[in-house]
């Protein structure tokens, strides 16, 4: 992401404005993450996975939700089994649910504003690279062609866990604005390739004090799940 020359950066805001408006509204609409490439066998209809899934036998699924998960570890996951996603921020004050579960995705409103979608998805097969970093680059630019690999940066989200006693960490992409004037944006989301899922969260807010508590709350009340047995 340009920094410094005044050019580079004008032109770094022109692209990633409309790409985060757009990523923003292909969220909050709960639009499929399966890829229409003709040249890539359609993939399987997106399942939400709202709950702790189970795992394949044999896989140590107490080692793997006790540690963190950089991109790196990806594939320490069991194959083909999907992570979940919580939906604590249901019970958090000043926050309500407004599609439970549509299109295989929540949204939640909060009374100063924000709202914020969540969902895991299946099926990602096609978004599959060399890893879950490079994976997650694809659903990024597949949900908008128009965001570049600089624009993103590296976050975390909680790895299972509860509010009152915090799992580990897990690593996802963010893709972060805040229009002069117009409302404050976050997008987090991650491939796990081997698992064959991905999860993602957008937040929107008035403004950036509003956006910075929202987060707070999103990383303390929707953790990643791990599966587990």
């Amino acid at each position: 992401m340009p920094t410094t020359a005044g050019r580079a950066g004008r032109t770094w805001n022109r692209g990633v404005q409309p790409a985060i408006a757009g990523l923003v509204a292909v969220l909050l609409g709960g639009c499929s993450v399966d890829v229409r490439d003709p040249s890539v066998p359609a993939a399987p209809a997106s399942t939400p996975v709202l709950s702790t899934p189970t795992i394949t036998p044999g896989h140590d699924a107490a080692a793997v939700a006790g540690r963190d998960l950089p991109f790196a570890a990806g594939g320490t996951l069991a194959p083909g089994v999907p992570v979940g996603i919580s939906d604590g921020l249901k019970d958090v004050p000043g926050w309500k649910v407004t599609k439970d579960n549509v299109s295989g995705a929540n949204e939640y409103v909060k009374a100063d504003g924000c709202v914020v979608a969540a969902r895991v998805s299946t099926g990602q097969g096609p978004l599959v690279r060399g890893d879950d970093r490079e994976s997650s680059v694809a659903l990024f630019q597949y949900l908008d062609t128009t965001i570049q690999p600089s624009y993103l940066k590296t976050g975390t989200l909680r790895w299972g866990g509860t509010p009152e006693a915090p799992g580990k960490n897990v690593e996802v992409l963010a893709l972060e604005q805040t229009a002069p004037g117009g409302r404050s944006t976050a997008v987090l989301a991650r491939v796990f390739g081997t698992a064959g899922s991905s999860a993602y969260i957008s937040v929107s807010c008035p403004d950036p004090a509003t956006l910075a508590t929202a987060r707070d709350e999103v990383v303390r009340y929707l953790p990643l799940l791990p599966p587990s047995a």
